[in-house]
């Protein structure tokens, strides 16, 4: 079946639920590659009634200032503060440089308990909200002409086109 961003908000919602007040700080993924949506860190904000912060791309966390989130906008970098925890924070690519797991490491980690959560068990609507119906490709497109002047190109916009009176 496939999950889309409602369920996964709800699952999440459900587990952390579960292990409050252990829970303060939530970091998803800014996006999946399924949707590309971006919509499953603010909706599980919006069902927890936690804080959000999208996109960031450093985080930091300090007593006097709370949460620091800095991310990067069209205009530029941009912080949002955040006072307090509980938060959900959505990460860009950028907020980490990955580290590659040495051989004692991996080794330790395949000891480790990892909790296993059946999506059916924890009650929650799983079915699908949006569905392709179909997918096609576009019309090709018409080829363009190239004109020789400004006065070739309002001729074609007033006579052919009909675009401009």
């Amino acid at each position: 079946m496939e999950l889309q961003s409602d369920a996964i908000s709800k699952l999440f919602q459900k587990v952390i639920e579960e292990h409050e007040p252990d829970v303060s700080l939530v970091l998803l993924g800014k996006q999946a590659i399924d949707s590309d949506a971006g919509v499953t860190g603010p909706m599980l904000a919006g069902r927890l009634g936690w804080p959000q912060a999208t996109f960031a791309a450093n985080v930091e966390l300090n007593e006097k200032d709370g949460l620091l989130v800095e991310r990067e906008t069209d205009q530029g970098t941009e912080t949002i503060k955040i006072p307090s925890l509980p938060a959900v924070v959505s990460c860009d690519l950028r907020l980490n440089t990955p580290r590659y797991a040495t051989l004692p490491n991996i080794m330790k980690a395949k000891k480790k308990k990892v909790d296993v959560f059946q999506a059916e068990d924890m009650g929650v609507d799983l079915e699908p909200k949006n569905k392709v119906l179909e997918v096609y490709e576009p019309p090709p497109r018409k080829e363009g002409i190239l004109v020789e002047n400004v006065d070739e190109l309002l001729d074609k916009l007033r006579n052919e086109a009909a675009v401009i009176p």
